[in-house]
C-alpha cells in the first residue's frame, strides 16, 4: 500500500512557481490559492481589495471551486455521453450531508446541481431555498434517509410538496410508504436496494451488512405497492455501494449486479427511469491523487448500455449524489505555528493554535489525510516534523497516530503559518458548527471569498472546464466564538 503525499516532501526549499496541485502554488516564498497570496491575510492585510489583517486560527471557503466541480462533472459525461451514443441524460446531485451551510447550498443551487437531503432540517433549508428563488421547480430533490411513519421528516416532506413539486422521496422501508399513499399528493417515488461494498450478485446484495436499502424480494414488492397506489410514481432507482472508491474497475463492478435488477425493475415498471449510482465519486484530498473521472464515466455507461439491450429496455437517466466531490476542495483551514519542541523525540514537535482532532474529526477518528502545507518559508530548508494541536489530548496530533506520511515544514519557525486543505467536506458537520468542542477550543473566523465566473450551467448542458478567473472577488466574514459564546453553549450563563 502506497503512502499518500500530504505536503511536501523533503528538506530543500520549494522552487518558485512549484505548483502543488491546480490551485495552489509557491510565489516569492510562499503559498498561493489560486492568485490568493494567503499569508497577506495575516500580515500585510492587502489582498484582492481585501483590507483587514484576519485573526489565526483562520477557516477559508473558496465557493469557485464548487462552481468548477459541478461543471466538471456535467462536462466529462456529456463528453462520454456523446461519445458512447447514450441515450439517457445526466443528473448532478448535491448529497447536503457533506457540507450544509447556506453558501455551499447556494453556491450548488447556482451551479445548476439537483439537491439531496436526509432529514426533517434539511426540507426547512429546501424551503428557504425555494423562497429565495434558488431551488427552482426544474430542480429535483431526493429525499433519502429515514423516514418513518408520522416522523417530522416525512411530515415536512409532505408539507414541502406545496412549494416544491419536483420531490422525489426514496423508500428505505416498506413502512414508508403509507404516509406518501395517504398524503393523496401525487409524488415520484424511488427505491433503494440494500447494497454496500463488494457485491458480485443480487445474493452479494441481499447479504450486504448494511442498514440502508431493501432486499431485492422487498424491492419487487415495493415497486408493485406503488404502482398500484392512485398517486404515486416508481422513478428512481438508488444503488449506492460505498463512499470515496478510487478503483474505477471495483467502483462499476461493485454496481453490475443493481444494474441488473434496474434493468429487471424497468421490464415491469415503464414509469422507471433514473438510475441512481450514489455518491462514492473520489476527490482529491493528498498531492498524490489519480482517477480517470471520463474512464469511470465511460465504464459506467457502457455497462448500463450493454445491460439494457440485453433486457431490451431503455438506457436510463444516471444520477451521481456528489458530496465529498462537490465541497471537499473549496475549504482550508489555516493557523499560526506558536511552539515548537524537542522534547527528545525521534522529530521535533510543532504546536498549532488550534486544534486539529476538533477541526478535522476524520483525522482522528477514521485516520484520514489532508493536504498540510506551509504558507511562509517555502523558499527556507524545511525538516520532517509531528504537528500537534493546543489541547491536552494525545490524539490532538497529525499525521495520524497509524500513518506513516511523512510531513516536511520549514525549519524557520518565527512567522510561519499552514494550512490544512482540501477539508471542506464533513469536518465542519462532524466537529458541529457553533457548538463546543474538545478541550472548549473556540470556533475559528471564517472568511468566505467568492467571485463572478462563468461557471455555472443548466442542468444538461455542456460546460466550460476553462473559465474566466479575473473577476472581482467578493469577501464575506462570519465570526468565530467567543469564550463567553462557549460558556453559554455549556450552560454557564
Amino acid at each position: 500500500m502506497t503512502t499518500p503525499i500530504i505536503g511536501w516532501e523533503s528538506s530543500d526549499p520549494v522552487p518558485e512557481n512549484h505548483q502543488f496541485n491546480r490551485y495552489l502554488q509557491a510565489k516569492n516564498g510562499r503559498l498561493h490559492f489560486e492568485d490568493l497570496d494567503l499569508a497577506n491575510l495575516f500580515l500585510e492585510g492587502d489582498q484582492q481589495g481585501f483590507s483587514r489583517i484576519m485573526p489565526s486560527p483562520l477557516e477559508i471557503v473558496y465557493l469557485p471551486l464548487i462552481g468548477r466541480q459541478i461543471a466538471f462533472m456535467n462536462q466529462v459525461f456529456a463528453d462520454v455521453s456523446a461519445e458512447l451514443g447514450y441515450n439517457g441524460r445526466f443528473h448532478y446531485t448535491y448529497a447536503s450531508k457533506a457540507n450544509a451551510a447556506e453558501e455551499v447550498i447556494r453556491s450548488t443551487l447556482k451551479a445548476g446541481a439537483h439537491h439531496e437531503m436526509s432529514s426533517a432540517v434539511d426540507v426547512d433549508i429546501a424551503r428557504i431555498m425555494v423562497q429565495r428563488g434558488l431551488l427552482t421547480p426544474e430542480r429535483m430533490v431526493i429525499c433519502n434517509g429515514f423516514k418513518p411513519s408520522g416522523s417530522p421528516y416525512i411530515r415536512n416532506l409532505i408539507s414541502l410538496k406545496n412549494d416544491h413539486d419536483n420531490l422525489i422521496p426514496v423508500i428505505e422501508d416498506l413502512a414508508e410508504i403509507p404516509d406518501l399513499l395517504n398524503s393523496g399528493k401525487p409524488f415520484n417515488v424511488g427505491l433503494r436496494a440494500k447494497s454496500y461494498g463488494h457485491n458480485t450478485s443480487l445474493q452479494e446484495m441481499d447479504d450486504a451488512n448494511s442498514r440502508f436499502g431493501l432486499d431485492s424480494k422487498s424491492l419487487w414488492k415495493a415497486a408493485d405497492y406503488i404502482q398500484a397506489a392512485p398517486n404515486l410514481t416508481l422513478t428512481l432507482f438508488h444503488n449506492m455501494v460505498g463512499s470515496q472508491l478510487t478503483d474505477k474497475d471495483a467502483f462499476v463492478s461493485y454496481l453490475k449486479p443493481g444494474i441488473e435488477l434496474y434493468a429487471q425493475l424497468r421490464q415491469r415498471h415503464p414509469s422507471l427511469s433514473i438510475f441512481n449510482f450514489g455518491g462514492g465519486m473520489p476527490v482529491a484530498m493528498t498531492l498524490d491523487f489519480d482517477f480517470d473521472y471520463h474512464a469511470f464515466a465511460r465504464l459506467l455507461l457502457t455497462t448500463l448500455q450493454e445491460t439494457c439491450a440485453r433486457y431490451n429496455v431503455p438506457e436510463p437517466d444516471v444520477m451521481g449524489e456528489f458530496g465529498r466531490y462537490t465541497t471537499s476542495e473549496h475549504g482550508a483551514h489555516l493557523f499560526k505555528i506558536i511552539a515548537t519542541k524537542d522534547n527528545n523525540s525521534d522529530l521535533p514537535w510543532y504546536i498549532i493554535d488550534g486544534s486539529i482532532m476538533s477541526s478535522f474529526p476524520d483525522s482522528w477518528a477514521l485516520s484520514e489525510h489532508f493536504i498540510v502545507l506551509p504558507l511562509t518559508h517555502l523558499d527556507k530548508p524545511f525538516q520532517q516534523v509531528h504537528l500537534g494541536g493546543i489541547t491536552c489530548d494525545s490524539d490532538d496530533v497529525y499525521p495520524p497516530k497509524p500513518s506513516h506520511a511523512p510531513l516536511y515544514l520549514p525549519v524557520e519557525t518565527d512567522g510561519l503559518y499552514i494550512g490544512f486543505f482540501s477539508i471542506g467536506a464533513y469536518q465542519e458537520m462532524l466537529g458541529g458548527a457553533g457548538g463546543s468542542k474538545h478541550c472548549v477550543v473556540a470556533e475559528a473566523m471564517e472568511l468566505i471569498i467568492d467571485r463572478e465566473e462563468n461557471v455555472g450551467t443548466k442542468q444538461g448542458q455542456n460546460a466550460s472546464t476553462e473559465s474566466s478567473r479575473s473577476g472581482r472577488y467578493q469577501f464575506t466574514i462570519l465570526p468565530g466564538q467567543t469564550a463567553s459564546d462557549v460558556l453559554s453553549n455549556l450552560g454557564y450563563d
